[in-house]
């Protein structure tokens, strides 16, 4: 029996960290759909998400269109509120009200909502503790959600001591890598009934950063990231979904 699954987020949904030969960015979510696939054969699957999306658009526009596709959706992921997090005039309640609105959206049309935090980078970036200030009554209030509304699945990355770890991000610190994609989609597919091995990092992490490597880092991601916020823009600005649409991913073969 076919399942459809559709994905709205930002850069950590898209696939942000996981290059493909192609240029391409697969992800957790397109490994969710492939473990979907091979537990039932064949997915319909949509993505919607986009690289540098607050949590506003996310949780109107790409919600609304995700519930627009025919046929409707079995299941939806949904992540969001990262870049509001790294951004001024944070507002818990407004977050709260929009990730009410999916829920509500969701639970109106009869479909499953896995609600996904990230994993926590605050160990590594900048600011990192005004993340964790906002991230952890975010987190309680995601909790109080999943424990009140039976369409709701929380997968709480943000809380996996095991993701902090280096070996599972990127060299922008923001970003998973391959294998940090991997962990978290076969969480996603634990929540959803299909066991999946759980992908563990080698022993042993880096030290921190030296200065000159710390000065690479800063020149090469901090400084473009707040040339961007100075004259407002997003690394997402003009790109479009990766998959709009239902495409068919047909169980893997042997």
């Amino acid at each position: 029996m076919s399942v459809r699954y559709v994905a709205i987020g930002d850069s950590f949904t898209e696939g942000v960290g996981d290059p493909q030969p192609d240029g391409t960015m697969r992800g957790w979510a397109d490994l969710v759909a492939i473990g979907l696939a091979a537990a039932h054969g064949s997915v319909e699957y949509a993505n919607l998400a986009i690289r540098g999306r607050l949590l506003e658009p996310i949780a109107t526009e790409q919600c609304d269109a995700a519930l627009a596709l025919e046929p409707r959706p079995d299941v939806m992921t949904f992540n969001g509120s990262g870049n509001d997090m790294m951004r001024p005039g944070w507002d818990l309640a407004r977050v709260d009200a929009l990730t009410r609105r999916v829920v509500d959206r969701t639970g109106e049309a009869g479909v499953r909502l896995v609600i996904l935090s990230g994993p926590d980078p605050t160990e590594r970036l900048p600011r990192g503790r005004t993340f964790s200030e906002r991230a952890d009554p975010l987190m309680e209030l995601i909790d109080d959600i999943a424990a009140t509304h039976d369409h709701v699945t929380f997968v709480d990355n943000y809380r996996d001591p095991e993701m902090r770890r280096a070996g599972y991000w990127d060299e922008d610190r923001l970003h998973l890598n391959p294998l940090g994609h991997s962990r978290v989609a076969a969480r996603v597919l634990a929540s959803l009934g299909v066991e999946t091995d759980l992908p563990l990092a080698p022993a042993g992490d880096p030290g921190r950063p030296g200065m000159l490597e710390q000065s690479r880092y800063l020149g090469r991601y901090v400084l473009p990231w707040i040339g961007r916020r100075l004259t407002g823009r997003s690394s997402g600005d003009g790109r479009v979904p990766k998959q709009p649409a239902w495409a068919t991913i047909e169980a893997p073969t042997a």
